[in-house]
């Protein structure tokens, strides 16, 4: 199993902004340093809690200060601009990276970023669904392309202005031959988004703030898909985000993970839920779908999406999650606010010298 790192990082307000986006910074440099495969950060225009407001701009500035972690948009989304912008983006960030980019993909769900783009009354799906099979059209195609896909609003071409002499009207193609893995964040028990993507061959990665008991709804669907293409999904592609929190102690675990009114566990979850709320998307919080609105508290989300322990008691808790739902890739690792930096700093140095090594040596007794 593969350790992986997400942020969508959600900071107490009255912070310094450049204060916050540097400490997202020195939590990547510190998973590049523990061994961590990947790390995924997310993006928000209008969110003065998460505010990494494009993914793909705050990974170029880890490229040099990093040496063998992939950098993914945890996500890139694909409603917020035209997909030729983001072609071309990902295409030279995965120059400037050596190849170690990875291009996370989703519609965007924040409302406000929406209203702000003039989008708040479209499909975001749709755009999403369309933008993508731009994307894919420009990295395989070559100049003038002539993109006109049916049922697109994207129309993709440089014939008319194209100038081989001018060495303009071309898109640079990415340095990952055919093109960057593509992932897709999955939130919704039962997504069927998820069998397009084992279509597409674009593989997922279930959410962090998802109860376990709906996980295996998502590989299920992958396999669906894959099955469709006349393939058979592996369980390398599925990474699975978890809220973990590792102590040398059982107290500083539970304290910090849990009870204490300035955890940054307790901080991310009460916000989440109000935000969830606000849409009406919290059912993702609900062990079933009757369940009533008014149990969906905070220590009910707490006690059902955060792993907090030891080494050897998250190991277990991961270990029990996989009998559960069965074998997946890569556990991905979700960060939060440092509220106190040696403790998180700590909770990653163990989650990667203690915690995985006894995951992958339990995998093959």
């Amino acid at each position: 199993m593969k350790l992986g790192y997400f942020s969508m990082p959600v900071h107490p307000l009255g912070r310094p902004w450049a204060e916050t986006l540097e400490e997202d910074r020195q939590a990547v440099i510190l998973a590049d340093q523990l061994g961590f495969h990947d790390a995924f950060i997310g993006e928000h225009v209008t969110d003065k809690y998460e505010n990494i407001t494009n993914s793909m701009l705050f990974l170029s500035s880890l490229v040099h200060a990093t040496k063998q972690i992939k950098l993914g948009t945890g996500t890139t989304n694909l409603s917020h601009a035209h997909p030729a912008l983001i072609a071309a983006q990902a295409a030279m960030l995965d120059h400037l990276a050596g190849g170690r980019f990875i291009l996370g993909i989703s519609p965007g769900a924040l409302p406000t970023d929406a209203e702000v783009l003039g989008i708040l009354g479209e499909d975001r799906n749709a755009m999403f669904a369309e933008a993508i099979d731009v994307i894919l059209a420009i990295w395989a195609g070559e100049a003038p392309y002539d993109i006109d896909l049916p049922n697109n609003r994207y129309k993709v071409s440089t014939r008319k202005t194209l100038s081989a002499e001018l060495g303009i009207g071309y898109f640079g193609k990415p340095l990952q031959t055919p093109r960057p893995e593509i992932v897709g964040t999955v939130v919704a028990p039962f997504s069927k988004g998820v069998i397009a993507m084992g279509k597409a061959d674009f593989h997922p990665l279930s959410a962090n703030f998802l109860l376990t008991k709906w996980l295996r709804s998502h590989w299920d669907n992958f396999a669906e898909g894959k099955r469709q293409a006349g393939e058979t999904a592996s369980p390398d592609h599925w990474r699975v985000a978890r809220t973990i929190f590792v102590a040398d102690d059982e107290a500083t675990a539970r304290e910090y993970g849990r009870d204490s009114a300035s955890s940054p566990y307790r901080f991310y979850y009460a916000h989440l839920l109000r935000k969830l709320k606000s849409v009406g998307r919290h059912e993702v919080f609900k062990t079933d779908r009757e369940q009533p609105d008014d149990e969906i508290t905070v220590d009910h989300v707490l006690d059902n999406v955060v792993i907090h322990g030891t080494p050897n008691q998250v190991a277990e808790q991961i270990l029990a999650m996989r009998e559960e739902i069965g074998d997946f890739g890569e556990i991905v690792y979700a960060g939060l606010d440092w509220v106190d930096p040696k403790l998180a700093r700590r909770s990653m140095e163990l989650m990667a010298t203690e915690v995985l090594p006894q995951i992958n040596r339990a995998s093959v007794q």
